[in-house]
């Protein structure tokens, strides 16, 4: 780092790890809302990379960004536009594959809620004949 930022645009997840459990850095993870329920950084920031123009403004401004998404492509993407607007950003090499691999924590899946149990079907009626009698 040089100063309070990075002076590499891209970092192993190992590294990325090291400084977001120092606080050294915003981990912001671009991946669609499915992804994210798949599991994610626990410190993580969820913006997916189509709604990163209308939320820009829940970046900030003056922390180091760390940029991941699932193998690294939509990271760098982000990291590069968000270094041309002046924000101290850097991707995560490798996304939440490298993340996992390095052995960075990962919230369990989402599981979608249970449908409710169906009532069990009532028995056929035997229209008032005697139990045990035969039809």
């Amino acid at each position: 780092m040089s100063g309070r930022y990075l002076s590499e645009d891209e970092v192993s997840a190992a590294r990325a790890r090291e400084l977001v459990d120092a606080g050294a850095a915003w981990l912001l993870d671009v991946r669609e809302a499915y992804e994210w329920e798949s599991g994610h950084a626990p410190a993580a920031h969820h913006i997916p990379l189509g709604e990163l123009g209308e939320r820009q403004h829940e970046l900030p401004e003056d922390a180091q960004i760390l940029v991941i998404c699932h193998s690294g492509g939509r990271s760098r993407m982000v990291t590069d536009a968000l270094l041309q607007a002046d924000y101290p950003a850097a991707n995560v090499a490798g996304g939440m594959l490298a993340w996992q691999a390095a052995g960075g924590p990962v919230t369990e899946p989402v599981e979608p809620p249970e449908a409710p149990a169906e009532a069990p079907s009532a028995a056929p009626s035997d229209h008032g004949r005697p139990p045990g009698a035969s039809a």
